[in-house]
């Protein structure tokens, strides 16, 4: 397994829609370990899209605090509903936050690591993340939701 370089803006990769994984074989497999280290190496995260590691497949990896890891290839939103305000950051735009509207709950179906489809609901810091990452895959980035630039800040980090 490797940490693999996060590609931040403006990197032209995270503007590409990812290809569907038509195989999951060792590579793919490979890709993921990789995609679990290099998550597991940043401190404030919660998920990684292939994209965001310079490959255009469309695989994640989502780890939030309490909760078991969830590999997902070939993701889909099936179902939004509801909207809130939430505080949104990226590892691929280092240093800053922003406000932006996310589904209160979110239905995804995907694949998994074993290549047997699952669905899966979720609600809030989850909900987030899935969609978040299924963005990533398709070129969108959280700063694309912002009502205007007032709402985009740095962190505390960055300002001193």
């Amino acid at each position: 397994m490797a940490v693999l370089q996060i590609r931040t803006l403006p990197d032209p990769i995270l503007r590409q829609k990812a290809k569907r994984v038509t195989r999951i074989d060792a590579s793919v497999r490979k890709l993921i370990d990789d995609m679990i280290e290099t998550l597991r190496a940043e401190p404030n995260r919660a998920g990684l899209a292939a994209s965001q590691v310079g490959v255009l497949l469309r695989v994640a990896v989502i780890e939030l605090p309490e909760q078991e890891l969830i590999t997902l290839i070939n993701p889909e939103i099936i179902k939004k509903e509801g909207e809130r305000i939430v505080e949104e950051g990226c590892l691929s735009i280092p240093g800053y936050f922003g406000e932006i509207k996310r589904a209160v709950t979110v239905k995804v179906k995907a694949k998994g690591r074993d290549g047997k489809e699952f669905r899966l609901k979720a609600e809030g810091l989850l909900a987030q993340a899935l969609e978040q990452e299924i963005e990533h895959l398709d070129g969108i980035l959280y700063i694309d939701h912002l009502e205007s630039e007032e709402k985009l800040f740095e962190t505390v980090e960055e300002q001193e």
